[in-house]
C-alpha cells in the first residue's frame, strides 16, 4: 500500500467514524447538521474541488461533477445522511480503484526497476569512475561487481559469474557467463566481478528499449477501451440532461412537489455514474498485461492483448523459434569402429575449426583434446578437413571429400548435415548434425491447438527435407520450405486470405530477419527477445524467455481478460439499467443508488484484479470462443 493510499484510507476511516456517531447519537438538529457537514467536508472536499476546477477548464460532465451535484443537492434537501453516505462510499470505491491499479502496476513496475542508476567505467590511467550510463561510449570497459545491475549491453572480457535474468525473462534459474560471452543490461550480477566491453550506447541497449516498450504500452487502446471512452463521452451529458428533465417536467405536468422529483433526479444522477465501466475495463487490460509480464511476455498494448484472443492461425519461423538455432549431434552411423572412436576421430580432426558444426562435434565428444596427438591439420576448401592423429591420416567432411579421396562410403539419407569420417583410407562412419528442437516446441504446438487455434504452419528458408522432418516431429498442419523473405510474405498473404473475417493470424519469428512478415501479420510475436533489438522493435508481443510455450500462455491471458471485461460490461450496464428505471419512478432510494454506483464499481474492480492471475492450460470450447467474441456485438451496437 502506498503512502497516498494510507492517507486516503485514514481519511475514509475518520469520516466513517464521524458519520456513524452523527447518525447514532441523539443530537439536536443543529448539531447533527454541523456534524454531517463536517463529515462531508472531510470526505468530499477533493471531489468538489476537482469538479469546480474541471468546469473552469471546460470539462463539465465527469464523475466528479455527478457526485458533487447529487450530494450537494441531497444536503440542500436536508437529506444529510444520504448525501454524506454517497460521498463516503464513492471514496471507498475510489480507494479500491487505487489499490487495484497499484496491485496491477506492481508486476509491470518490477520491470521498471531494471533501469541502471550508474555505470563503473574504466577511464584514463586505469581509474574506475562512476558515471551515468548515458555517458558511456561503445568500446569503453565497465566493471560490474557482485550485487550490481549490468548497466549496458556488451561482451565480457574478464571474469565469470552467475546472472539473475528474472527481471527480463521471469526465469528464476541463474545464467552462467564467462569471458567472451555477451551480457545484456538489466541483469543482476550475483557473484564474481566482471569487466565488460560496451557494445551499445544506453539509448540502444536492451534495458532502454524494454523500458520504452513498457512505458508506451498503455497508449495503444483496445477496441473495448475505445468503446468505453466513446460511451462515457456521450453517456454522461445525456444522463445529466435526463436528470434535469426528470426534475422539472413531471412536477410541471402532474402538479406534484418539485422536492420529490429533484430528489429522484439526484438519485438518478448517482446511479448513472459510469465509474464501474470507465475504471474496470482499462484496469482489466492493465491487469492482463501485468499478468503476462510476470511470465516474461511483454505485450505492447491492450489492442494486441485483445487481438490474441481471436487468433485462428499461428505461423512459425523455424530457426530460433521452434529450434534453438544451435547445431548438435543427433545421429551416429559407425562402420568398422565404435561410436566412441568415430566421434573421437571427428573431434580431433575438427580441433581448430571455429565453424558451429565443428563446435557441436567437440561438445558432443566432451573430453579434453590432447594437442600432442594431432598434427598437420589442413582444410580442404569445399570438402572438409585432413589431419594426422597418432600418425594416421584422418578425413572429416562431406560426401564430395570421400569421393575425391576414392573412399567407398555408405551415404546417409537423413535430413541434416552429414559429416563423413575416414581413417587411414578406410571409411569409419558418419555423424548426423541437426539444429536442435526447443524442449517445449512440441508441447507449445499441442497447447495452441488445444486452446482453439485452428491451424499451425511453418515458413522456413531451410531445405525441404529438413523442414518437413521438423514439421512432422512437431505435428504442424503444413510447412513451406526453401523460402526467401519475399516468399514468406506471399505465403502470409495466402494464409491471411484463408482466415475468417473476425479471426486473426499470428506470426512467431526471431525478430531479426522476419521483419516483413512480423509487420504484415495481425499480431507479430518475437522469440529471442533477450537482447534482440529487432525483436523488441518489430513485434507486437515479445517472448523474453525464448519459450514457444509462452504463446499459448499469452493467449489464455488474453481470453481470460476479455471474459472479465465482458462480465464487467454486462454486470454494470444491467444493474444500472434496472436501478435507473426504479429510481426514475421513485422506487429506488439514494441507498440503492449508492450500490448501483459504488457497489457495482467495487465488484467490477475486484473482478478486474483477477486478470493479474495467470490462467492454467485449458481447452477452449466453441461456446467459450463465442463468448469471447460477444464483445464485438456490443461494440458494433454502440
Amino acid at each position: 500500500m502506498t503512502k497516498k493510499q494510507k492517507k486516503q484510507l485514514a481519511r475514509i476511516v475518520s469520516a466513517a467514524v464521524l458519520f456513524l456517531l452523527a447518525a447514532a447519537l441523539p443530537l439536536s438538529p443543529a448539531v447533527e447538521m454541523a456534524a454531517f457537514l463536517l463529515c462531508y467536508a472531510l470526505i468530499g472536499w477533493d471531489i468538489v474541488w476537482k469538479a469546480v476546477t474541471n468546469i473552469l477548464h471546460g470539462q463539465v460532465f465527469d464523475e466528479n461533477f455527478l457526485m458533487t451535484v447529487a450530494t450537494v443537492g441531497a444536503l440542500c434537501l436536508n437529506e444529510y445522511s444520504e448525501g454524506v453516505a454517497v460521498m463516503l462510499f464513492y471514496q471507498v470505491g475510489e480507494w479500491f480503484q487505487s489499490y487495484a491499479v497499484n496491485k496491477s502496476r506492481r508486476s509491470i513496475s518490477s520491470l521498471m526497476d531494471i533501469r541502471p542508476d550508474s555505470a563503473n567505467v574504466i577511464r584514463s590511467g586505469g581509474t574506475i569512475k562512476q558515471v551515468d550510463p548515458e555517458e558511456v561510449q561503445i568500446g569503453e570497459t565497465i566493471v560490474v561487481r557482485a550485487g550490481e545491475r549490468v548497466p549496458l549491453d556488451g561482451v565480457i572480457i574478464e571474469g565469470s559469474s552467475s546472472l539473475d535474468t528474472s527481471a527480463l525473462t521471469g526465469e528464476s534459474l541463474p545464467r552462467e557467463v564467462a569471458a567472451g560471452e555477451e551480457v545484456i543490461s538489466g541483469c543482476i550480477n550475483q557473484s564474481g566481478t566482471l569487466q565488460v566491453r560496451v557494445s551499445k550506447i544506453y539509448g540502444e541497449s536492451t534495458v532502454a528499449k524494454i523500458l520504452d516498450l513498457v512505458e508506451n504500452a498503455s497508449s495503444k487502446k483496445s477496441k473495448s477501451e475505445a468503446f468505453i471512452t466513446r460511451f462515457a463521452r456521450y453517456y454522461t451529458p445525456l444522463v445529466v440532461i435526463a436528470a434535469v428533465i426528470l426534475a422539472v417536467l413531471p412536477p410541471l405536468i402532474s402538479g406534484q412537489s418539485f422536492a420529490i422529483w429533484i430528489e429522484r433526479a439526484l438519485t438518478f444522477l448517482v446511479i448513472s455514474c459510469p465509474c464501474a465501466l470507465v475504471i474496470s475495463v482499462p484496469l482489466s487490460f492493465f491487469g492482463g498485461i501485468g499478468g503476462a509480464s510476470k511470465c516474461g511476455v511483454l505485450i505492447k498494448g491492450s489492442n494486441y492483448l485483445e487481438a490474441l484472443a481471436k487468433t485462428e492461425t499461428v505461423v512459425f519461423d523455424k530457426t530460433g523459434t521452434l529450434t534453438k538455432g544451435a547445431f548438435a549431434v543427433s545421429g551416429l552411423y559407425p562402420q568398422g569402429v565404435s561410436e566412441e572412436r568415430l566421434v573421437e576421430l571427428a573431434a580431433y580432426a575438427e580441433k581448430d575449426s571455429t565453424h558451429p558444426i565443428s563446435r557441436s562435434i567437440r561438445d558432443f565428444y566432451g573430453k579434453a583434446i590432447d594437442g600432442s596427438r594431432i598434427k598437420n591439420i589442413k582444410e580442404i576448401a569445399g570438402f572438409g578437413l585432413q589431419a594426422e592423429l597418432d600418425g594416421k591420416v584422418v578425413l572429416a567432411g562431406n560426401a564430395k571429400l570421400m569421393r575425391e579421396q576414392n573412399i567407398t562410403f555408405a551415404p546417409v539419407e537423413e535430413p541434416g548435415t552429414i559429416i563423413y569420417v575416414a581413417e587411414s583410407g578406410r571409411y569409419a562412419g558418419a555423424i548426423l548434425i541437426e539444429d536442435e528442437l526447443k524442449a517445449d516446441a512440441l508441447a507449445a504446438v499441442k497447447d495452441l491447438k488445444a486452446s482453439g487455434v485452428k491451424k499451425a504452419v511453418m515458413l522456413t528458408g531451410d531445405a525441404k527435407a529438413v523442414g518437413q522432418k521438423v514439421a512432422a516431429k512437431l505435428q504442424l498442419d503444413s510447412a513451406y520450405t526453401e523460402l526467401l523473405p519475399a516468399d514468406k510474405v506471399a505465403y502470409m498473404e495466402q494464409l491471411l486470405s484463408e482466415t475468417s473475417e473476425k479471426g486473426k493470424l499470428t506470426f512467431v519469428g526471431d525478430g531479426i530477419n522476419d521483419a516483413p512478415v512480423l509487420a504484415r501479420a495481425d499480431i507479430g510475436i518475437a522469440m529471442g527477445g533477450l537482447g534482440s533489438d529487432a525483436a523488441i522493435e518489430a513485434a507486437d508481443v515479445v517472448i523474453m524467455t525464448d519459450e514457444p510455450s509462452k504463446i499459448a500462455t499469452a493467449m489464455r491471458i488474453s481470453r481470460k481478460t476479455l471474459r472479465i471485461v465482458h462480465q464487467n460490461i454486462v454486470f454494470a450496464l444491467g444493474v444500472k439499467a434496472l436501478v435507473l428505471a426504479l429510481g426514475a419512478v421513485g422506487i429506488a432510494t439514494m441507498w440503492a443508488a449508492v450500490f448501483a454506483d459504488v457497489g457495482v464499481a467495487v465488484i467490477a474492480i475486484l473482478n478486474a484484479i483477477r486478470a493479474l492471475r495467470v490462467p492454467k492450460a485449458e481447452v477452449v470450447t466453441a461456446d467459450q470462443q463465442e463468448g469471447a467474441a460477444t464483445l464485438n456485438h456490443i461494440e458494433n451496437a454502440a
